[in-house]
């Protein structure tokens, strides 16, 4: 059987989109040269707001609310997938938030309400959402969904805090549910970024340290970008990758494999 790294005839929907910069505008434009058909979200009339360039540039016909703190937003999503498409083939999960004292200070400090908010949006968003989708993605007859981790799951990153125990939280969901879902031909992976310029990675403080560190010490001297993500993350959501699900998938020109 030949790789179709096409996505004609698939339906996905992307969340996490800020703005032009997002890691998951990255992964949009790719599934939608793909031939990919997209549903997108937006967090609040707000963010709206900022990603309209993004939802006209690409032609996506369907933007639904969704807050992930909101469950009663998350079911109303699915319902309008399943009425206008009757299923769905790949899902983006791009979501993350953390406190800024929590974000910053030590994890020994971390309170107990910013711990579980942090895991509640960064982690337990990933499980609620496949399991909001896991229907429609069987009613596709399996399909693929994928996460945005970073390598501060795996090492200690300076100013990372709490986020690197929501993203070891997250690469081991990923795990899991791959193993749960496998039967019902339904694939889980997460993709490990490099470090990039995104609105969140901003309120990182010494962020930029972090790049350029990234450049100096990756075994191919260079930065990532959101269509190195996209072009990954639309492979892990191809027919190619049919059989690849439970893994992390670094996109970071070698920086992980470095000491």
């Amino acid at each position: 059987m030949s790789a179709n790294l096409g996505l004609e005839g698939k339906v996905g929907l992307i969340t996490g989109i800020a703005n032009e910069k997002s890691i998951s505008t990255g992964v949009a434009e790719a599934c939608k040269e793909a031939g990919a058909k997209l549903i997108v979200t937006y967090q609040n009339d707000k963010t709206r707001a900022f990603i309209e360039p993004v939802i006209h540039r690409l032609g996506v016909e369907d933007a639904f609310l969704l807050d992930v703190t909101k469950p009663e937003t998350l079911e109303t999503v699915f319902k309008e997938i399943d009425a206008r498409y009757g299923k769905l083939d790949f899902v983006l999960h791009s979501m993350a938030f953390a406190k800024r004292d929590d974000l910053h200070g030590r994890v020994v400090d971390t309170s107990a309400d910013g711990f579980a908010l942090a895991m509640d949006i960064s982690t337990h968003s990933f499980v609620r959402l496949i399991k909001a989708a896991e229907f429609l993605l069987e009613k596709a007859g399996g399909g693929s969904v994928v996460t945005m981790t970073y390598l501060g799951a795996d090492k200690v990153i300076p100013n990372y805090g709490v986020m690197g125990l929501c993203k070891a939280a997250l690469e081991a969901a990923t795990r899991y549910m791959a193993a749960e879902l496998g039967e019902k031909s339904i694939r889980v992976n997460a993709v490990s970024p490099g470090p990039l310029m995104t609105r969140a990675a901003s309120g990182i403080a010494g962020f930029d340290g972090l790049m350029s560190a990234a450049v100096e010490r990756s075994p191919m001297h260079s930065l990532v970008t959101p269509e190195d993500i996209g072009a990954l993350t639309a492979f892990l959501f191809s027919d190619a990758g049919r059989l690849i699900t439970g893994g992390v998938h670094y996109v970071d020109a070698g920086y992980n494999i470095m000491g």
